[in-house]
């Protein structure tokens, strides 16, 4: 297992907590995790690359060990957080960069929105959320008002073990011993040898805008960085997509290619035999379609 550095790195006035491996002369990889993940989910994918690099993950905003934002947390200070990383560890660089799920949206959206800091971008399971029609405006502004005097919480754990045990709940494709590092960098053992959840609960309460499929697709038309779509072969992802096909002998990905087509220099490629967290699942799949990517436009 290649050893990681932790760096401690104010983001915006927000203290966040950055993994890197390698040297920092090498070609620098920024990697975003998804939705209640952590930076050190890529650990996996990290010893499974072959060249050099010096890879940067950090715990987005209130998740893992960077700070918590108790007014809730919105996608525009992700790609404002991505802008001030690269500030730090690349200033005047374009950049390589990589993102899983919630961090693959968060790279493409930067990628639109500033396309001469980006020389080529990569999205593992991350082709934006189901589109939403402005009628359901009134619900979700109630909705998220109504969770305001509700404190989320996460529900305990009595060991990290048990966190390990849920990890492989819920990817029958995760070993015991990728489960385990992974609950140990996810959850925090307490005194009295129970387990919580680092990230912050409040990434639970649910968001007031309506997602504008629109607007998402003029800042991927935006893009003049080469673009790589990674999907899991059995991520079910693509079927919560709008367009996706249905029905014995139909392209289960066309939601996803109909998606990529409003990227200008756009490919998909599919990961046999994994699911949404395939950089778990098949992280030597994921880097060998990573690196000849990232080699070509380097």
């Amino acid at each position: 297992m290649k050893a990681a550095q932790s760096h401690r790195v104010s983001l915006r006035g927000l203290d966040h907590h950055v993994l890197t491996w390698g040297h920092p002369a090498a070609p620098k990889l920024f990697l975003l995790h998804g939705w209640m993940d952590v930076a050190a989910s890529f650990q996996f994918l990290v010893d499974a690359l072959e060249r050099e690099w010096y890879a940067i993950a950090p715990d987005l905003r209130g998740y893992g060990r960077s700070g918590w934002q108790p007014q809730g947390y919105w996608f525009p200070d992700y790609v404002a957080d991505l802008e001030a990383l690269l500030d730090a560890f690349a200033p005047g660089e374009a950049a390589a960069l990589v993102g899983h799920s919630l961090g693959g949206n968060i790279v493409l959206h930067y990628a639109g929105v500033r396309p001469q800091r980006v020389r080529a971008v990569v999205s593992l399971d991350g082709f934006g959320i189901p589109a939403e029609d402005a009628s359901v405006a009134p619900a979700k502004f109630r909705a998220w008002l109504d969770a305001q005097a509700q404190p989320a919480e996460f529900a305990p754990y009595a060991s990290l073990q048990k966190v390990a045990a849920r990890l492989g709940k819920n990817n029958r494709r995760l070993t015991p011993e990728r489960a385990q590092f992974l609950a140990r960098h996810w959850a925090e053992e307490l005194p009295d040898g129970s387990a919580r959840l680092t990230s912050d609960p409040r990434h639970k309460l649910p968001f007031p805008t309506v997602y504008r499929l629109e607007e998402v697709f003029a800042i991927w038309r935006s893009i003049r960085a080469p673009a790589l779509w990674l999907v899991g072969a059995e991520s079910s992802v693509p079927q919560r997509l709008d367009g996706a096909a249905a029905g014995e002998g139909a392209d289960p990905f066309a939601g996803v290619r109909r998606r990529l087509a409003h990227v200008p220099d756009g490919r998909l490629v599919v990961i046999a035999d994994a699911g949404h967290m395939l950089q778990h699942d098949q992280p030597a799949a994921v880097a060998a379609a990573i690196e000849p990517f990232l080699a070509r436009d380097r």
